[in-house]
This record gives C-alpha cells, sequence and structure tokens, in this order.
C-alpha cells in the first residue's frame, strides 16, 4: 500500500515539475508553448480566411473553449488524473504479474524505420479514438459526457479541446492495452502528437479546408461541421467520427457531406437547457436536473 501511496504522491510532484518547467522555461521541446503557437497560427488563419464572414474573431464561447484547452490539456493532470493514472497503469502490472506476465508487448517493431512506426501509432491510435468516439454517441451515458463538446453553437479552432474530463478517461483507459502491445522503439512521438493536435485544430477551426482527393483520408473542417450538425439523418446516432483520418468514415458507412454550408445549426435536442457555465458542466450530468 506504501508504495501506491509514494506513486500518487510522485505523481504530483512530478507532474507539478514538468508544468512549472513547460511554462517558464519555453523551448523546441515543450507541448505548452507549442499549443499556445499552433492556436495562434490556427487563430490567424480564422481571421485572415474566414469560412463564416459574419462570425465575430472573438467567438461565442471563446474564452471558455480556450479555459477548456488548457484545463483538459494540462490542468486535469494537476489536479489529479496524472498521479491516479500512475496508481492505476502499476496496479494493473501488478495484477498481471500474478499470472507470470511481465511486458504486454506482442508486437516487435523497435527494429522498423522511425516513419514507418509514426505511420503505425497514427494508424492504429486513430482506428482506436473513431471506435470510442462512436461509442460516445451510441452509449446514452457516455453521450452524456460528450454533449460538452456537442454543446460549442459556433465553430473555431479552442473547440477542439472542449470536452468532458470523463472522456480523457474513457479515451485513455481503451487505448491502454492495445498501444501497450506494440511495442514501439520510440521513447517520444513528441512531433506526431503535434501533427494531431494541429489536425484537431484544423477540424474545428472557422477555416474552409477540404484537402482535395485527400478528404477520403484526412478528417477536415468541412467534414467535420457535419458531425456537429444539429440535423442529421434520421435515426443516426452521429455522422462524421473521424478524429485525425476520415478513411474510416467512408469505409464503414458512416460518411455524410450533404452540402457545403458554412452556417449549418449546430448542437443537439434540447441544447438550450444544457449547462452553460464550466463548473456546470464540469459537474454534469450529475447535477442535472431530471
Amino acid at each position: 500500500m506504501q508504495e501506491y501511496i509514494q506513486i500518487f504522491l510522485d505523481g504530483y510532484y512530478g507532474y507539478w515539475n514538468y508544468l512549472s518547467s513547460e511554462i517558464l522555461y519555453p523551448s523546441w521541446h515543450n507541448y505548452f508553448w507549442w499549443l499556445l503557437g499552433i492556436s495562434l497560427v490556427v487563430w490567424s488563419l480564422e481571421l485572415i480566411f474566414p469560412w463564416r464572414k459574419n462570425q465575430s474573431a472573438i467567438r461565442e464561447d471563446f474564452w471558455l473553449d480556450g479555459f477548456y484547452m488548457f484545463f483538459n490539456f494540462f490542468l486535469f493532470s494537476l489536479i489529479g488524473y496524472n498521479a491516479v493514472s500512475n496508481v492505476a497503469v502499476e496496479l494493473f502490472n501488478d495484477f498481471l504479474a500474478l499470472f507470470g506476465i511481465t511486458n504486454l508487448v506482442a508486437f516487435q517493431i523497435a527494429s522498423w524505420p522511425i516513419w514507418t512506426q509514426f505511420l503505425l501509432l497514427f494508424v492504429v491510435a486513430d482506428f482506436i479514438q473513431w471506435n470510442v468516439h462512436r461509442w460516445l454517441h451510441y452509449s446514452p451515458w457516455l453521450w452524456e459526457f460528450h454533449k460538452v463538446h456537442h454543446s460549442v453553437e459556433q465553430m473555431g479552432f479552442a473547440a477542439h479541446l472542449r470536452y468532458h474530463w470523463m472522456e480523457t478517461i474513457v479515451y485513455k483507459s481503451v487505448q491502454y492495452i492495445p498501444l501497450s502491445m506494440i511495442g514501439f522503439g520510440l521513447d517520444d512521438f513528441f512531433i506526431l502528437h503535434l501533427v494531431t493536435i494541429l489536425i484537431g485544430h484544423l477540424n474545428h477551426a472557422n477555416v474552409k479546408i477540404t484537402y482535395g482527393p485527400l478528404k477520403y483520408v484526412l478528417n477536415n473542417p468541412v467534414m467535420h461541421l457535419w458531425h456537429h450538425a444539429k440535423e442529421l439523418p434520421a435515426g443516426s446516432h452521429g455522422v462524421n467520427y473521424g478524429i485525425s483520418l476520415s478513411l474510416w468514415d467512408y469505409l464503414f458507412g458512416t460518411a455524410y457531406i450533404p452540402n457545403q454550408n458554412p452556417n449549418e445549426r449546430l448542437g443537439f435536442e434540447d441544447q438550450e437547457i444544457f449547462p452553460k457555465t464550466f463548473f456546470q458542466q464540469l459537474t454534469h450530468p450529475w447535477n442535472s436536473k431530471k
């Protein structure tokens, strides 16, 4: 028990030291300042090449989404997620050790060229996320958490990271085992992570990008706008579930782009009664009146 308590405490101390170093000492290998830089670049694209020309530069919920961006990317881990997840991983590894399993790696690819390792991780992780995303829409319980993300009524880059903290737990938990089974030789997927942030920011931005023939592979702002549309095909739980790749939606028949109307109404049924403030959304659905 003492070991787990120490791991929990070290998780707090370690993440605080990491975050303070990220903020106070900018470098080329620094998530905090890269997130800020990518956000400013994509916001600039919105201002210079707006798709919805009548949308304000400081759109509705701009500051709320901006806070979500840093809360979900940094503060949630500082509050406790990093410490709790470290303990959970150790408990899981100790459980496996009871059965003589000390290493989950089933596929050794450390000898592969770096670019193929990157590509494999990108594709596998995105496919897992696509399936989790569908689950968030199909499960009534999980949909209540996912509503936070879909409560955006004006799309902008920062809406990318506006989501309920429970989504972090669901995504990370589901990804852990399949990704652990692949013996990636890379210690750092820093660049790959930045690429996914950039794609996600662009998908939610007020810009019109379709990527031409690559639209069947890469998700894009036009396609993702329809994922947030209020009016969807009858009987549908959702469409266009792709995170970075649109490929899965075209392969499995969930792609839907009936037109390229930039002013399509966004949200979901009864959105007018959905909580509007950060703390109300943070505790949704437990604080909701039935």
